[in-house]
């Protein structure tokens, strides 16, 4: 009788952790709490709780739905969690399409882009652009890390937006990027003028 209170309490804060976290896998609730990982599937099965992809994907739509300035396909990496003008995360599985063949290292651009396309989708207008970037790589990315980039907005001056990015895999800071972002009116896109007046 006591085992089956101990896994019922189990399961109801297993409910309430996952509540709070959507992105915890199996493998961090079975450290958590202290349980076999196959013990972490059997409550969620038992609970019908979906596994962390499908938890991902139903967080995921709702959140693109929100995004104005960029289409689902043009961000880099899965956009997981935002509020428009303050803050969000994205994860970007690193795939062998990403590295430099000989040393398996993740190629810049794509880390640069997963953290650019985050910086651009938290500002709440319909075209935004990059004025410019400070950034800075503290380490190199390996094929299969997960990179998971948290962007909040840390300063705004009418239409000027300064953005942090910083990405972890695990809990090591592999990147960190300021970037210059502007909400410009769809009109004046063309032409060389765009940032003259905002040197």
């Amino acid at each position: 009788m006591t085992s089956g209170v101990k896994k019922r309490d189990r399961q109801l804060q297993l409910r309430e952790k996952i509540r709070e976290n959507p992105f915890l896998s199996d493998e961090d609730l079975a450290k958590a709490f202290n349980v076999s990982i196959q013990t972490i599937r059997l409550d969620r099965l038992a609970m019908g709780i979906p596994e962390l992809r499908e938890r991902t994907k139903t967080v995921a739509e709702r959140t693109y739905g929100i995004v104005k300035s960029l289409g689902s396909k043009e961000i880099v990496g899965e956009l997981i969690d935002i509020t428009l003008g303050e803050w969000g995360i994205s994860i970007l599985e690193t795939t062998a399409e990403m590295v430099f063949e000989r040393t398996q290292v993740v190629r810049g651009q794509y880390i640069f882009a997963q953290a650019e396309s985050l910086a651009i989708a938290l500002i709440d207008a319909d075209v935004v652009l990059t004025g410019l970037a400070n950034v800075k790589f503290k380490r190199p990315v390996t094929l299969g890390e997960k990179l998971v980039a948290k962007g909040e907005v840390i300063r705004q001056r009418g239409t000027h937006y300064v953005v942090l990015v910083e990405a972890k895999v695990g809990t090591e800071k592999v990147f960190r990027g300021k970037f210059s972002v502007f909400a410009v009116d769809p009109a004046r896109v063309s032409g060389g003028e765009l940032f003259a007046d905002r040197n």
